[in-house]
């Protein structure tokens, strides 16, 4: 079990890596917002270069930083059980739940993707649009958001396991959204 928590801390540290970067790329996500903005109205000039660019950012804060959220608990839970049991119950709730819709989705969903970058890549695909960016880095990031996602949920199940055994202790307390 020693060197699956190994695995899981090493898998733990590249997602918050990603998270990190995610974070700070919201920001030049909104100032190259705010600059096409101010190019537009001030100056009557447009790019659908930046705009792209600002599209590609947005796709890799979603699709990156889900891994990172995983991570961290803050994914939205279907609270009509998890709230009202234990840790331990939650730990298997957090299992049943990696092993039966987390991990096989998201393995199905890399392997869908794997071919539609890889087309992209190798036909140099462009935007249709006027000055538009090349397409395969942003599908690339379906690929890697998915995998990245599919190996943060193999190092949830492991620390749940390790928490069951008694080796770690994972946190399981989770606040419902407010509304």
């Amino acid at each position: 079990m020693g060197a699956l928590l190994s695995l899981s801390r090493g898998i733990d540290a590249i997602s918050k890596l990603v998270g990190l970067v995610a974070e700070y790329l919201v920001l030049l996500c909104a100032l190259i917002s705010a600059f096409n903005a101010m190019s537009r109205y001030f100056f009557h000039a447009s790019s659908n270069g930046w705009l792209e660019i600002q599209w590609y950012l947005f796709a890799y804060v979603v699709l990156l930083g889900a891994s990172y959220t995983l991570r961290n608990n803050g994914h939205v839970r279907v609270d009509l059980i998890y709230g009202n049991v234990g840790p331990a119950k939650r730990l298997w709730i957090d299992i049943f739940g990696l092993l039966v819709f987390l991990l096989p989705v998201t393995a199905y969903l890399t392997y869908l993707c794997w071919p539609f970058f890889h087309e992209a890549y190798l036909n140099g695909e462009m935007s249709l649009n006027a000055g538009g960016l090349i397409r395969w880095p942003v599908k690339l990031l379906l690929v890697l958001g998915f995998g990245l996602l599919f190996l943060q949920g193999i190092s949830e199940l492991i620390k749940r396991i390790g928490a069951l055994t008694g080796q770690i202790q994972v946190d399981t307390v989770y606040e419902k959204p407010l509304q």
